[in-house]
């Protein structure tokens, strides 16, 4: 246990017995053939999920349970979420909305598409909510998430996912005074929304309705949380620090709701508010881990470790970078979600951001995934860093070795009509052809190369699972730009770079230089006063004392 991040907090254990009184139950339904997600809820901190009143027509009886099971899944807690809609069924087999909550908790809206046997379920829950006698609303409801998992093994998941948007979007207007139809609509525009489209309609469509509800239900955890993940990219990400600060506070016992606030921090370049985030994040997730008695982390603390050690390296903190990157190295199981892309990464975040090119050059890809094959996006990261650092050494076999496996991944990518993600591959191929051009002396093809893929980069968004590109393309570009001999150059990419991604600490150590380079000795001493600013008191990096030595002599 890495004790500088986890301290476990106390459990808060929640036995439904103590919350639903016994009632009569009309009929039991069979659910032996479901293998549904059962037993005690355990969280961490004071049980605190934020305040949710949506029972419909369930009995009284199990009402406060059903709230915080909706709670949960607001905070996308799926499985515990999962087992508390059960847990309701158990006791009244006649709230409808008890199966539509599991169906729900099975249908993770922003995260990858649910697995063969998840689907196989919630088609199964959904076929015995159907048998139940339900309201005009709660058939409208049902009708809604089963739009996703209808004919799942003929129609793919995106087109089932926007069948699902339009259903929830009649059931909002149908139901203009229901709060948690706008609160549920909202997410299924962010699900279906196109990382591509720069104008964002979808999240500035659902940003609307979530702030108009927002007043009336301030500590409602679904509103802050969709908030968050809708204004999480450049052009929006301002418009939800004030929710973002808030969102911990409202749902404390969630490990995913002390990470998301994160997301929108990483967006302004606010790394110290990120790293308290994260640390209070997977501290929640490793108490939670042990509290569950399973063997090995829970794959919420992995995700939140990515995003600390990335803020580390901003400030130039390589000492809580490095600690964070060995606890990663030496954990050896994971349960609870997909943590491909965190292992991919967090060695070559370390060896990048330090320019540690003998380093890059070096890594190997960590045995702990076991099924690489699946995840060639993921696979893709390692390949470029190796690739990169073998250019940057002089070793251009291994970077030519590696430009071919990233080709053959893209072209997987593409096979595989994953768009978005063979993009992301593309621009790492078009960067480790123009350092391999660089480094034969091609200067000109080597900037084209690089031009073209932060114009892809431009035109592409980040995906929620990452903290930031492994290097921005702009921010190499800039590299490439100062190495060829046009600082002024250089200084533009910076500045591009910048703006998508504030505050990242070789972004504005780039642009510094390439100030100095440009001969403006007072711009290039307010980027060192930045860099200063945010890495001056924790960093230990050559950089930090050029900067020191650089403006003391100005």
């Amino acid at each position: 246990m890495m004790n500088s991040i986890h301290t476990c907090k106390q459990v808060f254990r929640i036995i439904f017995l103590t919350i639903i009184t016994s009632c009569v139950q009309t009929h039991q339904p069979d659910l032996k053939s479901i293998n549904l997600q059962r037993g005690e809820l355990l969280l961490c901190g004071d049980g605190e999920f934020g305040d949710v009143d949506f029972s419909l027509t369930c009995d009284y009886s199990v009402r406060d349970a059903f709230d915080i099971a909706v709670s949960l899944l607001h905070s996308f807690e799926y499985d515990d979420a999962e087992r508390a809609f059960v847990k309701v069924i158990d006791v009244d087999p006649d709230c409808a909305m008890a199966y539509w909550g599991v169906a729900m908790s099975i249908y993770h809206s922003l995260w990858s598409a649910p697995a063969s046997q998840e689907m196989e379920k919630g088609s199964l829950i959904l076929e015995l909510a159907k048998k139940i006698t339900k309201t005009e609303k709660e058939k409208d409801y049902i009708n809604a998430i089963g739009g996703y998992f209808e004919d799942w093994e003929k129609i793919e998941h995106k087109t089932r996912a926007v069948i699902m948007e339009k259903r929830m979007e009649k059931l909002y207007k149908k139901y203009k005074d229901d709060s948690e139809a706008a609160i549920f609509y909202a997410l299924s525009l962010k699900s279906t929304s196109d990382p591509g489209d720069k104008t964002r309609h979808n999240e500035r469509k659902a940003g609307r309705i979530l702030e108009s509800i927002f007043p009336d239900k301030p500590n409602h955890p679904g509103i802050a949380h969709y908030i968050i993940h809708n204004y999480d990219n450049p052009e929006l990400a301002s418009m939800a620090l004030t929710t973002a600060r808030r969102y911990s506070n409202i749902a404390p016992a969630s490990a995913h709701a002390q990470h998301m606030p994160s997301h929108i921090f990483t967006r302004l370049g606010l790394w110290e508010e990120s790293i308290v985030s994260n640390i209070r994040s997977a501290d929640a997730a490793q108490c939670y881990a042990e509290a569950s008695g399973k063997d090995g982390h829970w794959a919420s603390e992995i995700h939140a470790l990515d995003y600390l050690l990335y803020a580390y390296l901003q400030i130039g903190d390589n000492k809580k970078a490095i600690e964070t990157h060995d606890y990663l190295k030496n954990i050896k199981s994971v349960w609870g979600g997909n943590s491909a892309y965190p292992f991919a990464a967090y060695a070559s975040r370390l060896a990048l951001e330090n320019k540690n090119w003998e380093l890059a050059a070096k890594i190997e890809i960590p045995e702990i995934i076991k099924e690489w094959e699946i995840y060639p996006w993921e696979k893709s990261i390692i390949h470029f860093s190796k690739g990169l650092g073998g250019a940057q050494i002089g070793d251009l076999q291994l970077a030519k070795s590696e430009l071919i496996e990233i080709k053959g991944l893209y072209k997987q990518l593409l096979d595989q009509k994953e768009i978005y993600k063979a993009k992301q591959v593309l621009i790492q191929v078009k960067s480790l052809g123009a350092w391999l051009e660089f480094a034969k002396g091609n200067y000109s093809n080597a900037k084209l190369m690089m031009q073209e893929s932060a114009t892809i980069e431009d035109g592409t968004e980040k995906h929620p699972i990452t903290p930031g590109e492994i290097i921005p393309a702009n921010e190499l570009l800039g590299d490439l730009l100062i190495a060829i001999g046009e600082p002024e150059n250089a200084l533009i990419a910076y500045k591009k770079s910048l703006k998508r991604s504030p505050n990242r600490f070789n972004g504005i150590y780039g642009a510094a230089r390439a100030s100095a380079l440009n001969g403006n000795h007072e711009m290039a001493a307010n980027y060192y006063r930045i860099l200063l600013q945010f890495a001056g008191n924790s960093s230990q990096r050559p950089e930090i004392f050029e900067a020191l030595s650089y403006v003391n002599k100005l």
